[in-house]
């Protein structure tokens, strides 16, 4: 018996030991990373792990919380008080003669080498120094619409993105807006802010975000994005009822937004940190551009915000909009995966999207 207790208590003692060892490596790690190599390196790995869903608890370990809001809010996104001003954005695909650089010619195939399998969506591969990830450009914004989960719950699941796909029948989609997911472990029944699907308002309430340790909050207008009945793309600062005077029959919210009316957003240093990303955004001709990156993996670190708003304006977004990212950031086409940032753990359940249904028949788009 005392032999056994000696094996076991040695056993007990290596495992604790290798505990502390562990621990003392990653705490050390850690305050080599916010204490240098350099202030760049520092503020943008504190802003990726605080845009993380367990990074948060430990950078609060090795730095005060005073000096992580500092570096966060020296790289950030500038938030902007303008709202999308819709005479800007031409819906050519309402116009007979307005789309003849992507008409299809007699072969079925675009004249201008777009969209060669007539099914009015192109793909393509996006890549940066520290980034890979794809646009998706649907030239029919009508297609596009917010998918939802039936009844909302702070105790009951949401669905996967492939889920809401096959719910409204849709061909493509891309994951939505803010959902109840504190400390990562949200199960995503719960949409934050504004939601609107098919012309019913189906949540309308202020964004609260967690400001610190103490439980301060703040209350502000949730940001949100939506397309009108006219199928233009408007971003900004508004509240659901808002969104219905507007005449938005599809909306949700995130942010911030990226770029309005031409124009892209301001920001601080690096802009925010290095993580998977999902953004939205619409062509002056009406074309909506549907974006994600991976991130959190040795080949693709992930996008700051200034890189969606360089990708987006490199494609021509008049507006676009930051949606959910981290583990939720993904994308599907016609059944296939096409981005999934959820690889540790299975698909994310969220309780919105954005999906593109079926092409109708004799939509040139």
């Amino acid at each position: 018996m005392k032999t056994m207790l000696r094996i076991l208590g040695g056993i007990f003692l290596y495992l604790i030991s290798t505990i502390v060892i562990l621990a003392a490596g990653l705490f050390g790690a850690l305050k080599l990373a916010v204490d240098g190599p350099s202030e760049h390196f520092r503020d943008v790995f504190v802003s990726s792990m605080m845009e993380s869903s367990a990074g948060p608890v430990l950078i609060r370990l090795v730095m005060p919380e005073n000096d992580i809001n500092a570096i966060l809010d020296q790289n950030r996104v500038i938030a902007t008080d303008e709202i999308t001003d819709t005479t800007l954005i031409n819906i050519m695909h309402n116009e007979s003669d307005a789309r003849t650089a992507q008409a299809l010619s007699d072969s079925g195939q675009a004249a201008n080498g777009l969209d060669p399998d007539g099914d009015g969506i192109d793909l393509y591969e996006i890549s940066g120094p520290m980034y890979h990830g794809a646009m998706m450009v649907v030239y029919d914004p009508s297609r596009v619409i917010v998918a939802t989960i039936d009844d909302y719950s702070h105790s009951s699941s949401g669905m996967t993105l492939p889920q809401l796909i096959d719910k409204y029948g849709a061909v493509a989609g891309i994951n939505g807006g803010q959902y109840e997911d504190r400390n990562g472990l949200g199960i995503g029944g719960w949409p934050l802010g504004v939601v609107i699907s098919e012309g019913v308002l189906r949540q309308d309430e202020y964004a609260i975000e967690y400001l610190d340790n103490d439980g301060n909050y703040e209350i502000r207008t949730p940001v949100t994005c939506g397309f009108t009945e006219d199928d233009v793309l408007v971003v900004g600062s508004f509240n659901g009822s808002a969104a219905q005077e507007m005449g938005l029959r599809d909306a949700l919210s995130f942010g911030p937004a990226l770029i309005v009316n031409g124009v892209a957003g301001q920001y601080n240093g690096s802009s925010g940190g290095l993580n998977p990303r999902t953004a939205i955004g619409q062509r002056e001709d009406g074309a909506v551009l549907l974006l994600v990156i991976e991130g959190r993996k040795s080949s693709s670190m992930g996008a700051t915000m200034a890189d969606l708003i360089d990708v987006m304006l490199e494609y021509g977004a008049v507006n676009a909009f930051n949606l959910d990212g981290g583990m939720s950031s993904s994308m599907w086409y016609n059944g296939e995966e096409i981005i999934n940032n959820a690889q540790i753990r299975s698909e994310r359940s969220i309780p919105t999207a954005f999906v593109v249904l079926p092409k109708q028949e004799g939509d040139p788009s």
